[in-house]
């Protein structure tokens, strides 16, 4: 049992790195987590498309160097199906069985290259509207700890 959460970008602000750490918390009960930052590179004020590319390729391949070959990969995409909670949960008992690391991705601002989002052994929406991605990964912490809630058998609020 245990997850990583790789992402692109640090919690800035002090009520995401609170809402963060309650659910790290929360989470170290039911199983080992680890989170991995990433630095998010700069967009220029007028970026074109092309910089922008650029930026998400460049933050691919410090992504891509982090992850070893036997991981199973998760990527944040908002393209990607949606998971239901218990679904979730499933996915994460499949996952003990196998005894593989499990990495959850999250991009940055603007999202994840094309070489990340084709290493991803799957793929995960939390909505199909944007979010920071501060906020992705509270939410993503939210549901890691409500899917092993349901593991463990405990109560979760539906």
């Amino acid at each position: 049992m245990a997850e990583t959460i790789l992402c692109v970008g640090k919690l800035k602000e002090k009520y995401w790195r609170d809402a963060a750490g309650e659910y790290e918390k929360r989470l170290t009960r039911l199983t080992r987590l680890e989170i991995v930052e990433l630095p998010d590179l700069p967009e220029p004020q007028n970026a074109s498309d092309a910089d922008r590319d650029k930026i998400k390729k460049r933050e691919g391949e410090a992504i891509l160097s982090r992850l070893k070959p036997d991981d199973d990969v998760v990527a944040l995409c908002i393209e990607a199906p949606e998971w239901s909670s218990e679904r979730l949960s499933a996915f994460l008992s499949a996952q003990d069985q196998g005894g593989r690391r499990t990495v959850f991705v999250i991009g940055g601002s603007l999202g994840l290259s094309d070489a990340v989002v084709a290493r991803a052994n799957a793929k995960l929406s939390m909505s199909p509207m944007t979010f920071p991605h501060q906020l992705a990964r509270v939410m993503l912490l939210e549901q890691l700890y409500r899917a092993r809630k349901i593991l463990a058998g405990e109560k979760y609020h539906k």
